[in-house]
């Protein structure tokens, strides 16, 4: 069988740092995945939130294609049209004025951290500013990002981790205030945790937390990489709660497919922090990057996304509510738009299997969440078809 074929042959030549699900996925059409043998899936899991507009849009594929055949890299020594022009747009629709291209969300955290700590350090010239990040956040991988990552088996193996990072509860205010001191330069978050388990922040401690950075001089990151680019029916949460953060991370469904990554800030950040030789990157901001970019945001415009994701997203709510008061193995429910999750109490990694076996593409979050974010693009069919394949399981 060629799908056994090339299990094998990754396992034997890719590092195993993944437990894979066996499925060798081959091709993709609309909100469907068919693999080698010709098995086809309906993908609630988007590639981690990643494929917003599901697969094989002709519109999008057509400008990576017209830009393959102009230029793909030049390097950051040099200007191009389609990344000024992604930025422009990026920034028109987030409401920040400044943005760094990367290649991944994690480069983006890298980012935003070292523009904090820049911004602190250019105001008062220490080197002992703090952080503070939340319990159960996830940012990335990479030392800097697992620094605040709120997971302690995350982080133990590779500690210590760089910079002073303290941990407060999330929706917890007064956790955040008994941690702040002269010292502290930034607060970050994820608006709504995702690997956490799906947590939405309460727009009360969202909008306390920014008073408080507001008040101390303190900037506010707001990590949308999971969270952002529409998936809550906002183009990022944030804007569903009317607090803007001074440095805001995104990545995922900003390339559908294609890896990219952003951060950005204010006007008044930017003259603070980071200057020529402080930050770069070889790759991010290319020009094959930049022309992806600009499509998905024009096409997220064009085709009234968020729009689509505020209708959709309310249906699935209400479908998800149904299924809790159906099975009481379905602990809670929570979410926002179309990233939702169930917490089960039967073992959540047996249900995804089963779901992959059924021919639904579903992932977890936390310790037993099942977490639903479908491409942007599916329709209420969809969702009975996932919830008809779920209830079978369950």
């Amino acid at each position: 069988m060629e799908g056994k074929k090339i299990m094998d042959q990754a396992e034997g030549h890719i590092l195993h740092t993944y437990n894979r699900y066996p499925a060798v996925l081959d091709h993709g059409e609309g909100v469907y995945l068919y693999d080698t043998e010709g098995k086809k899936y309906l993908d609630f899991a988007a590639g981690i939130a990643v494929q917003a507009l599901g697969y094989g849009d002709e519109e999008y594929n057509q400008a990576l294609k017209s830009q393959v055949d102009k230029l793909i890299h030049t390097s950051n020594l040099y200007y191009n049209q389609p990344v000024s022009e992604a930025a422009e747009k990026l920034c028109t629709v987030s409401g920040l004025d400044r943005v760094f291209f990367t290649n991944s969300g994690t480069e983006a955290i890298e980012g935003a951290l070292k523009t904090a700590k820049k911004y602190a350090y250019d105001k008062d010239g220490r080197t002992d500013h703090e952080i503070i990040a939340m319990n159960h956040s996830f940012h990335g991988r990479s030392l800097g990002a697992l620094a605040v990552t709120g997971n302690a088996h995350y982080r133990e193996p590779f500690e210590p981790l760089p910079g002073i990072v303290r941990f407060a509860d999330f929706n917890n205010l007064e956790s955040v205030k008994a941690l702040v001191n002269d010292k502290t330069c930034a607060v970050i978050m994820e608006t709504i945790q995702g690997e956490g388990g799906i947590y939405p922040a309460e727009e009360g401690f969202l909008k306390g937390v920014k008073e408080i950075c507001r008040e101390r001089d303190i900037l506010l990151i707001l990590d949308e990489i999971q969270c952002g680019m529409g998936r809550t029916g906002q183009m990022f949460a944030w804007q569903g709660y009317g607090v803007k953060p001074d440095i805001m991370t995104c990545a995922k469904a900003l390339g559908c497919g294609f890896p990219v990554g952003a951060f950005l800030m204010t006007e008044e950040v930017a003259e603070a922090s980071l200057k020529p030789g402080d930050h770069g990157t070889t790759y991010g901001g290319n020009p094959f990057a930049g022309a992806v970019i600009s499509k998905v945001l024009d096409i997220f415009a064009e085709r009234g996304i968020t729009e689509h994701v505020r209708e959709i997203g309310e249906y699935l709510q209400e479908q998800l509510c149904q299924l809790k008061s159906e099975y009481s193995c379905i602990a809670a429910h929570r979410g926002r738009g179309l990233m939702q999750g169930l917490e089960l109490t039967v073992p959540v990694g047996e249900v995804s299997n089963k779901a992959l076996e059924q021919g639904l593409i579903l992932i977890t979050a936390g310790n037993n969440v099942l977490r639903f974010v479908p491409p942007l693009v599916i329709e209420k069919e969809h969702v009975d078809e996932m919830i008809g394949i779920l209830k079978k399981i369950l």
